[in-house]
């Protein structure tokens, strides 16, 4: 391995970020000027991300594991749960943990789910959106809403 190469792999393994990867995505606007570069952090692609997710209808929200619950339980929420985000120069690939609706289908809501992902992502950065990986953790049971009257009138019974 030659010395550049080593020097490569030592700068991706040195920036892993939370959302995993490469820290950062250094995109050079003007191959005219040297010196200017634009930094794009995978934290910001990452809630790009959540925010279109949020707007598909079919997705219920983002699972984040044990750690993202707890952190909304204590009152924080976290646009990044449930993604990871890996950064190759001006590469993306994407990783999302999703919730689906009960009654939908879960290959056309993950199909548009990703359309609008690699859409929004690239018009928004200039990167190029690699790859995108859903896993469906779980599906959104709505709960009937004479179930939710009768939990509504026994918490008011029990005061």
């Amino acid at each position: 391995m030659s010395e550049e190469e080593k020097k490569a792999k030592e700068g991706k393994e040195g920036k892993a970020g939370k959302t995993g990867g490469a820290d950062e995505a250094v995109l050079k606007p003007d191959p005219a000027k040297e010196g200017d570069s634009i930094r794009i952090s995978s934290d910001v692609i990452a809630v790009i991300t959540s925010i279109v997710s949020s707007d598909v209808p079919g997705i219920a929200g983002m699972s984040g594991g044990v750690v993202g619950g707890i952190a909304e339980r204590l009152g924080r929420r976290d646009m990044t749960k449930g993604i990871r985000v890996d950064v190759d120069e001006d590469r993306v690939s994407i990783e999302l943990n999703v919730i689906v609706e009960y009654g939908k289908s879960i290959v056309d809501s993950t199909d548009k789910l990703k359309k609008q992902i690699r859409e929004h992502v690239e018009k928004t950065t200039g990167l190029t959106v690699e790859a995108i990986n859903i896993n469906v953790q779980g599906i959104n049971v709505p709960q009937e809403e004479g179930e939710e009257e009768e939990k509504g009138t026994e918490k008011k019974e029990n005061k």
